[in-house]
């Protein structure tokens, strides 16, 4: 159990140094707008897909991190009692995020990305969202998923960032690099 331990408290310092070096950089999509990709991540799978989205759209990365990190036991969707199945079927569940962007103003474009939980976003995506203002701002929701759509995510995500600007998710699972930097194109 400490082993388990000393590997994720490893993994999260590790993954902090990463996104840390990735916020210094402070690179935006043009001259005139800033661009940030903020991502949760629980098995790796949308932290890659967010990673290549942050350096073709040379925006600024960030790692939605839980405060209290998911355990193998706590991502067993096959189990009623386990943590996520919990927070899922509670729309109201807040999980904390364990740090905040720092000068989110500078920001007009946000891609918010996640895997899809039961057919959503996983609730801590509310959490990150609620933190700020987005009024004026563009939200670009994408996520990864092992083979649903994105369900009635806009449902559940729109009302905790009332004045931004959505735009449709997208699915980033297996895309290619020409395939992410048309779709990237397409939103300019």
């Amino acid at each position: 159990m400490k082993q388990k331990l000393l590997l994720t408290v490893i993994t999260i310092v590790a993954l902090a140094a990463m996104v840390g070096n990735a916020q210094t950089n402070n690179q935006s999509m043009s001259d005139k707008s800033k661009t940030l990709v903020a991502y949760f991540s629980a098995t790796g799978t949308t932290m890659e897909a967010a990673s290549k989205l942050a350096k073709l759209a040379d925006a600024d990365l960030f790692e939605i991190v839980p405060e209290i990190p998911y355990t193998p036991a706590d991502l067993n969707w096959r189990d009623k009692s386990s943590r996520s199945t919990l927070e899922m079927q509670d729309k109201s569940s807040r999980p904390a995020v364990a740090s905040k962007v720092e000068n989110m103003a500078q920001y007009d474009t946000v891609f918010v990305g996640y895997p899809i939980w039961w057919y959503i976003a996983p609730t801590i995506i509310n959490t990150f969202l609620e933190q700020y203002d987005f009024t004026g701002k563009t939200v670009i929701p994408f996520f990864t998923s092992g083979g649903s759509g994105a369900g009635e995510t806009m449902k559940y995500l729109r009302p905790s960032a009332p004045g931004a600007n959505w735009v449709d998710p997208k699915n980033l699972n297996y895309m290619s690099e020409n395939e992410m930097k048309s779709w990237i194109n397409s939103l300019k």
